[in-house]
């Protein structure tokens, strides 16, 4: 029976992760329309970092000190925040949420690709064959077609969210180096690495005491980076240690409609024709790498 709750409690988690990081797609839609994208992200992962530092101290947990740790937590904030999330920002000043959230559904080919290629030790079945085949002709008919009809700008905002999916799919991998370590340890010493290398790009290249950040934009900020970045990253980072790379990455399919809706109800966002292919392809592709393999008895 304990096992059963356990599960239940771990993919009621994988839900409510698919939910906040589906949000936080129009979250920073929001956000970069007044802010920036590289001090939306540098505001993000500073308020994230420091609320989960302090939920750390009220509970009696200090971070690591050794180099070792933070080598890794450096290379976790690379992968898994502040290159990602910039890219992610930096596209969705001409990409459209819901169609943000689409292409970055993808981490689970990538986590599959990088472990196979790189561990060698991810088995390769006719189903993932399918599922890597299947997402990636949906990403091909989602930016190929937008290619070939001339759309400059939004083009390389669909590459950059693909290339910040790629660093997704390897932070899920090295995040598993972390096994051990309370949740919010990694979570917090990332953000803090992030907001390290984030904070001086901002001040040197965007000037933020000259901003003039609208309200809804800082509210988009305050729910990224409160919502989809600290209680996110602290669940993220539990599933990893409960589900292992590929069941924390299954989130990915799990945010898509999640953050297709949000898009389309709030934001009053369409989808074309091409996108719903698109998806239509991924979906599966995703599913199909995500979904536990059947074991002999």
């Amino acid at each position: 029976m304990a096992a059963k709750t356990n599960t239940t409690t771990e993919l009621a988690l994988l839900l409510a992760l698919s939910t906040l990081w589906g949000a936080s797609y129009s979250f920073i839609r929001v956000g970069v329309e007044t802010i920036p994208p590289v001090t939306l992200i540098a505001g993000r992962t500073v308020l994230a970092g420091a609320l989960l530092l302090l939920v750390l101290r009220l509970r009696g947990v200090g971070l690591p000190w050794d180099g070792a740790t933070w080598r890794r937590f450096f290379v976790q904030a690379v992968l898994n925040s502040a290159v990602p999330f910039t890219l992610i920002a930096w596209a969705e000043r001409s990409v459209e949420a819901s169609l943000a959230a689409i292409l970055n559904s993808m981490t689970p080919i990538f986590a599959f690709l990088l472990t196979f290629l790189v561990a060698r030790h991810e088995r390769v079945t006719p189903r993932k064959l399918f599922g890597l085949a299947s997402g990636l002709v949906g990403v091909c008919l989602i930016i190929g077609l937008d290619a070939l009809s001339g759309v400059g700008r939004e083009v390389w905002g669909q590459l950059a969210l693909v290339l910040a999916t790629v660093c997704y799919g390897a932070a899920a991998i090295t995040g598993k180096g972390f096994k051990g370590l309370d949740p919010l340890v990694p979570a917090a010493g990332s953000l803090v690495c992030g907001a390290a290398m984030l904070v001086p790009a901002s001040l040197v290249f965007d000037h933020p005491w000259t901003l003039a950040p609208s309200t809804s934009s800082l509210l988009a900020l305050l729910g990224l980076s409160v919502f989809s970045t600290a209680l996110a990253f602290a669940i993220y980072f539990r599933l990893l240690q409960t589900l292992g790379t590929v069941g924390a990455t299954a989130q990915a399919y799990l945010r898509v409609p999640i953050g297709v809706a949000i898009g389309v109800v709030f934001l009053g966002e369409s989808l074309s024709s091409t996108a719903w292919i698109g998806l239509a392809c991924i979906l599966p592709g995703v599913m199909a790498m995500t979904l536990p393999e059947r074991r002999a008895s």
